[in-house]
């Protein structure tokens, strides 16, 4: 399946972008990274405590991206009172190997991946922290970030191939979120694991089997607002690297269909399991952005009553401070949904139930 995907990739970046030469190099580097890291990752095993580090009450932030997931995350874990992973140690995920790297980073930035994502949307580095989904693309070539960035445009709609209805990869990345979390907790001196994972939005009643005691903040936003703006989010990258607005029209109209198909159907995917009662409404917290944005120090409270913390002066002076700038806050981030061929009427009539439900 690896090689099958692999393959794929290929002939959709060059069909789709005349790029033939570049993936093939770029193909050898990873694989002597990927054995590079391999082997760094038997040396852990062997010179750290990993096998007794644990995850213990973990809290993972769930919702479409753009719905303020990343905001949340960050400020979360700037309080101290958890830790995430930067995007470095997903991309390089051996505690060894990362040791050896540290003092590199400011040249790797400057190939990073990172580098393509538009600062008004998502401000973003080797060492931000970031949402644990693109581990996936990392390790395994595979996921919602492999769809969203490339699968997309292939000539066939190869959303089964990550669809966990249809191609359940669960226990395979549950057991990798663990391995790589076990480690950044190691690395990062931290004991509770702060994470992001929007692609759980259609998998979570089987994550909170796996991780029973794990606290989840469910991130709700307007869908008029999140679903264009996830689009620009990820066609802005795309257009960095790609040029994807210069694209045939044919090409541009059919991936844009697709995502947006996608981010809809994460939304009714949650919302599903939410109504049908699958998923444990007591370990979800639903957190709105319009909430966050108005009156932050409340959702604050709820958040911080939820995941068990008592806050301390420092942090009630962080939230008190924060939500003077929430209040304050305008984004740089532009969009329109002309320019995705959207109408208002549609969104709202596709996310009707999500509007009912959550945002009544």
């Amino acid at each position: 399946m690896v090689l099958k995907r692999l393959t794929r990739l290929y002939l959709i970046l060059g069909k789709t972008f005349n790029v033939w030469i570049a993936p093939i190099f770029a193909g050898i580097f990873i694989a002597f990274l990927r054995m590079f890291i391999g082997f760094g990752r038997l040396l852990d095993n062997i010179f750290f405590a990993i096998k007794k580090t644990t995850i213990q009450n973990p809290i993972i932030i769930v919702g479409n991206p753009r719905s303020g997931t990343t905001f949340l995350h960050r400020f979360l874990i700037q309080q101290g009172i958890g830790g995430g992973s930067e995007l470095w140690q997903m991309i390089y995920p051996s505690i060894i190997v990362q040791k050896c790297l540290k003092p590199f980073l400011p040249l790797l930035e400057k190939i990073s991946p990172a580098k393509y994502h538009s600062t008004a949307a998502h401000q973003t580095s080797l060492t931000s922290v970031e949402t644990d989904d693109v581990s996936l693309l990392f390790r395994y070539m595979d996921g919602f970030f492999f769809y969203g960035f490339f699968l997309t445009f292939d000539k066939d709609n190869l959303f089964h191939w990550v669809d966990p209805k249809i191609r359940d990869t669960s226990v395979r990345d549950f057991d990798w979120f663990e391995s790589m979390w076990k480690r950044n907790l190691y690395s990062n001196k931290q004991e509770r694991y702060i994470g992001k994972l929007f692609s759980l939005s259609s998998n979570l009643p089987k994550f909170l089997n796996r991780f029973e005691n794990a606290k989840i903040l469910y991130m709700i936003r307007d869908p008029l607002n999140v679903i264009p703006s996830g689009l620009s989010l990820v066609t802005g990258v795309l257009d960095k690297r790609f040029n994807f607005w210069s694209l045939d029209e044919k090409i541009k109209k059919r991936y844009i269909r697709r995502l947006y198909n996608a981010l809809i159907e994460l939304l009714n995917r949650f919302h599903h399991d939410w109504v049908h009662n699958k998923i444990d409404k007591e370990k979800v917290l639903i957190v709105r952005f319009d909430t966050m944005m108005n009156d932050f120090e409340s959702l604050m409270n709820d958040v911080f009553d939820f995941v068990g913390i008592e806050k301390s002066e420092e942090m009630i002076k962080s939230i008190k401070k924060t939500a003077e700038s929430q209040r304050k806050y305008q984004s740089g981030h532009k969009y329109d949904l002309d320019k995705f061929g959207l109408t208002e009427k549609k969104i709202r009539t596709d996310c009707k139930h999500i509007y009912e439900t959550f945002l009544p």
